[in-house]
């Protein structure tokens, strides 16, 4: 009786074993990295480029999504005053909100996603308006049209977008590569990025994976933001010398070119 009792704590001593070894390599299947971690804003700085690749499960979509840290964000509102002159009429108040949104896909998100799962990672622009709060507003058909616009001006501005045809997959004997090339914007704020790979099959999120990226000032205009911030006063009489000498500078080209008169 004894042997049998030792035999079986054996026998589930080894299927536990092997499970969370399967469960490993499992986990292990999706990874990620990116090329351009740490991305220095310089004095000719003008956006950068950014390589974000990895590793996954055969038949597995990809979704990348790469976000700042969710902040408050004002932004001024436009109307018509007196029912004639557009002008600034108010503020808008947007709170929990990423400054910078990218998302992309292997597939159209809705095609590859359940609503829930997209709720559930804040995968998409349905599933950031329910994660946003605008303050001063209770009705949802309010609460979408500003945020609409909202999503419309940080388009333009290069910090929001969503796309479904830029990610490139190679299959590989284990499984899968996938890579995507991005054009950073130099209108991203000096900050810390999350970029959050996910491994989709069945319309549900399998694997996660991380990694982070740093945006940072450097050099003359690390000095010039410190200054600005620190000592305003020494960086007020700085921008007034500087705007002088260029003016001054202009002057004398005209002159040498004949444009004074």
């Amino acid at each position: 009786m004894r042997i049998f009792k030792i035999a079986a704590v054996f026998i589930i001593f080894e299927f536990l074993i092997l499970n969370s070894s399967f469960a490993g390599e499992l986990s292990a299947q999706l990874t990620t990295k990116v090329n351009h971690d740490h991305i220095k804003i310089d004095f000719f700085y003008h956006g950068s480029e950014v390589n974000v690749s990895g590793a996954s499960g055969q038949g597995t979509d990809i979704v990348i999504k790469i976000t700042s840290t969710e902040a408050q964000q004002i932004l001024r509102r436009k109307g018509k005053a007196a029912g004639l002159l557009w002008m600034n009429v108010g503020e808008l108040e947007f709170n929990h909100t990423p400054n910078l949104y990218f998302l992309y896909s292997t597939q159209k998100i809705n095609d590859i996603l359940s609503y829930e799962e997209m709720d559930r990672h804040v995968i998409g622009y349905l599933a950031l308006k329910k994660n946003i709060e605008i303050a001063g507003f209770n009705n949802e058909d309010e609460k979408a049209k500003w945020f609409n616009e909202f999503t419309k001006f940080k388009e333009l501005s290069r910090l929001y977008t969503i796309s479904f045809d830029q990610i490139i997959l190679n299959q590989t004997e284990s499984g899968q590569n996938y890579s995507i090339k991005l054009n950073w914007p130099y209108q991203a704020a000096p900050g810390e990025y999350l970029v959050t790979v996910y491994a989709v099959k069945d319309k549900k999120v399998v694997e996660k994976a991380e990694a982070r990226m740093i945006v940072e000032q450097a050099g003359i205009v690390k000095t010039l933001a410190n200054m600005a911030k620190n000592n305003g006063a020494v960086y007020g009489i700085i921008s007034i010398l500087a705007a002088l000498a260029a003016g001054f500078g202009v002057g004398m080209v005209f002159r040498k070119g004949g444009g004074g008169h």
